[in-house]
Formats: C-alpha cells, structure tokens, sequence
C-alpha cells in the first residue's frame, strides 16, 4: 500500500484529504505539528507527500527546496495560490505537480495515480556518450562522478535518449511527462528542460540539448 502524507494546515482540508487517499486505497498521514516539517517527513518515509504552499514556521516552497536536497520523492503542490509565478516556482525547486484549491477530487486521485505510473522504472541502465544512465536510481555517472535528476529530469532525458538524434515535440514530451493531456502544463515543462540542462552543462554536457523552434527538442 502506497504512503501519502499530507502536509496541510487546515485540520477540515487534512481530514477530508485523509478520507479522499484512504477510500482511494492509500495509507494517509498528516503533519499536524509544524516544528521540524522537513524532519517529520524523512522519518515517516512517504511514497508521496502533497505538499501547502502556506503552512506555518516555513513557506511551503522552501520546504520543498530543502526536501530536494535529501530526497527525490514525489510531491504534489496542493495551494489555494493561483500565480502563475508560484507554480513556475515550485516547479523549480522540485515539485513533479501542481494542483490549486478548490481541487476536484477526481482529478486529485487522478494526477496521483499517474504520478505513480510515471515513477515505476525499469532496472535498464543506459548509455549518453560516456556517461552511464542509471533510471531506477534516477542517477548519470561517469567513472566515480554522479549526476542526481528529479523523476521528471529523468523522464525527459529517457525520452529524448530513446530518441537520439531526432526532434521529440513539446507535446510528446509533455503526453509522455503528464501520462494524459488532460494534465499537460507548459510552464512545467520549460522549468524541467532548463533544470535538466543546467544539471548536464554542470556535468560538462554543455551542448546536450538543443531547441528546435516551433518543433521540440533534440538530444545531441
């Protein structure tokens, strides 16, 4: 059974999101103290964590960021903010989706399942040039060096490498990214392609993707 622990400060919106995951067939947890939030959620070891934007002691935005630094679990931004700029944000530091209040809980179970869906790897260990790609542990090596992507980072590497050399559209990326079209999110998309290149060109993989204007992307 898959963990889900919410991290919510309305005590009305936590008890029905526990109602929601248990009848959907997950094991619901809350935080309700806010002292050491980053720490509650290492120690309970989630599958998942639908994450407020506002909660209290520390912005939820910056919990993420800290939480990236130790973990590549899955987290739901679950806000009752509606900026475009939070959701590019959160996008940034982390988050693998993005979901405002009030939310309709058919989609919510939905976007969780194919959250889900996207994280079951393969053991299949792939090559890019000298580097070794790693999907299960979400890990590029080369020689004793290794390179941490996001699931998502991973995802689109995959898919641009099972595609080498030829150009793989926003749409393909983003049908492949979301499972559905009906949860594609451009601005999410751009943020995990900047991230991604930013992580390669870290690695010395400056010229590893390129833009295709009006056509996608392809991995060099």
């Amino acid at each position: 059974m898959k963990k889900i622990l919410i991290v919510e400060d309305d005590a009305a919106i936590r008890t029905e999101l526990k109602a929601l995951l248990s009848n959907d067939g997950y094991e619901a947890a809350a935080i309700e103290d806010f002292t050491d939030v980053l720490g509650q959620i290492l120690k309970a070891e989630p599958d998942m964590v639908l994450l407020d934007i506002n909660i209290p002691k520390m912005n939820g935005e910056v919990l993420l960021k800290e939480l990236r630094k130790e973990t590549t679990l899955p987290v739901i931004m679950v806000t009752s903010r509606t900026s475009e700029v939070d959701e590019v944000l959160s996008m940034s530091y982390g988050a693998d989706d993005y979901i405002t209040k009030p939310y309709n809980p058919t989609i919510l179970l939905l976007r969780i399942q194919a959250l889900f869906r996207r994280f079951d790897y393969s053991g299949e260990v792939m090559t890019y040039r000298d580097l070794k790609v790693n999907p299960a542990k979400g890990i590029l090596s080369k020689g004793e060096e290794e390179l941490q992507l996001t699931k998502n980072e991973m995802l689109i590497f995959q898919m641009l490498l099972q595609k080498r050399n030829q150009i793989v559209s926003r749409d393909a990326l983003m049908t492949d990214l979301w499972d559905n079209d009906e949860f594609i999110n451009d601005n999410a998309l751009t943020v995990n392609i900047s991230r991604l290149r930013a992580k390669l060109k870290s690695f010395g993989f400056e010229d590893a993707i390129e833009t295709r204007k009006k056509q996608g992307y392809i991995l060099l």
